[in-house]
């Protein structure tokens, strides 16, 4: 989930940016191991040499992304909450914005939740930042969980953390078997399952 720009935009050039850009979607296409930096450069327009000025190795230009996936994540769930107060609602749109990416394949898949599944065969620095995001969401979630028994709006079987993890792991589940069965509209089918069962009956 993302808004506008993250901060970590200032620091990067016209060029790097649109590098990132372009890491981000072929990460979302094949994973880590699925594209190299001649890709890149066919799609930037650029030599390799121009990536390796602007990112060293592979694990410099991946870490990159994913931490600038991070801050716009941020953001997005900054944004969700300062527009809607009602906690079930906030996670029914965080859903929601899930499924239309994946039904528009906008981006297809969270990066985080492909190399999430690859941690064991990618470098510690990249895995050190798909593990932060999902500390970030995990709080997210734990926060929005005490709210919504707070308001009245969830009823949970278990502790806020714990439903939050529960919830967690069924949008990012539901975001693989999506792909595994190249049928997206499974993802809204878990989603909409892991959400209704929150809701205060």
């Amino acid at each position: 989930m993302s808004t506008s720009e993250p901060d970590s935009q200032l620091q990067y050039s016209a060029k790097a940016q649109e590098i990132l850009q372009r890491t981000n979607e072929l990460l979302a296409s094949g994973g880590y191991n699925g594209f190299s930096y001649a890709d890149i450069a066919q799609l930037v327009e650029v030599r390799k040499a121009s990536i390796h000025h602007h990112f060293p190795a592979k694990a410099d230009l991946v870490k990159a992304t994913v931490a600038r996936h991070r801050e716009a994540t941020q953001r997005g769930l900054q944004a969700l909450d300062e527009s809607t107060p009602d906690p079930f609602a906030r996670l029914v749109t965080y859903s929601r914005y899930w499924a239309d990416c994946i039904q528009a394949s906008n981006p297809p898949i969270c990066i985080c939740a492909l190399l999430a599944a690859e941690l064991p065969a990618v470098p510690a620095e990249v895995a050190d930042e798909v593990k932060a995001h999902f500390k970030d969401l995990h709080t997210w979630l734990t926060l929005t969980m005490e709210q919504g028994v707070a308001q009245g709006k969830m009823q949970l079987s278990d502790t806020p953390s714990a439903e939050a993890s529960m919830f967690m792991a069924s949008i990012h589940g539901a975001m693989l078997s999506a792909r595994a069965t190249g049928n997206a509209p499974l993802f809204w089918e878990i989603a909409k399952t892991a959400t209704n069962r929150l809701r205060v009956t």
